[in-house]
């Protein structure tokens, strides 16, 4: 799979493309390293990536607003990059859908092996069919929409499997922290207030109230779907 795997690097310091594209090319990755915003959304349309490397400093249009111009037409992993390694940048990264955020200076192994995971998680979503059914509600995880008092609407992407990872636990508590590992799928330091973001939209769109489920706060510990 990996010779067929496409991976788009965004960063305007060209030795670190230079060595991420050797440690890309020793795994078998086709890639290609792009060095301002811009110049991104366009090879990205042309290219098509499997996943994306983005950097946050970058001339022109920073990864901030390359990370909002994707996510509107493209659900692919992104892996951010700082050169700051600051909750405040971990936390708009995960809320704008990057899928993992990688603080400068890093390990390349390290980065390698992220890639890895967050592809591993990214196929095992996407090339399921699988639904989960509840009285007035469908989460389809292989679409990434979900089907609410007969409504159908999309989802981002955390935001569908934040959901569908709690439905498919009825009735059991997860903490922050443990919902940050399983659905973000790294660890995690810092403000976990990303999460209590995700569940504020997904209760928005989840409106009206549901007699038989609902995604229910446990004060002090976390959240559940509650099945009654």
């Amino acid at each position: 799979m990996n010779n067929k795997t496409r991976i788009l690097i965004v960063d305007d310091d060209i030795n670190i493309c230079q060595l991420l594209k050797l440690y890309l090319d020793k795994e078998g990755y086709e890639n290609i390293a792009v060095h301002d915003g811009k110049q991104a959304l366009e090879v990205f349309r042309e290219f098509t990536p499997n996943l994306v490397i983005l950097d946050i400093m970058l001339p022109g249009m920073d990864g901030w607003q390359v990370c909002r111009e994707i996510r509107k037409f493209s659900n692919i992993p992104i892996i951010m990059l700082s050169a700051r390694d600051e909750t405040f940048d971990k936390v708009l990264g995960l809320e704008l859908g990057a899928d993992d955020y990688v603080a400068k200076p890093f390990e390349p192994k390290e980065l390698i092996a992220r890639i890895k995971a967050v592809l591993r998680r990214y196929d095992r979503v996407y090339n399921s069919q699988e639904q989960l059914i509840f009285p007035g509600l469908v989460v389809n995880k292989s679409n990434y929409t979900i089907r609410v008092h007969g409504k159908e609407m999309e989802l981002p992407p955390k935001e569908l499997e934040l959901l569908y990872f709690l439905a498919s636990n009825p009735n059991k508590v997860f903490t922050r922290e443990q919902l940050l590992e399983n659905v973000w799928g790294f660890d995690f330091y810092g403000d976990t207030r990303t999460v209590d973001v995700h569940v504020k939209r997904l209760r928005e769109k989840l409106e009206p109230p549901d007699p038989h489920w609902q995604l229910k706060t446990v004060w002090g510990v976390g959240y559940k779907f509650e099945v009654k």
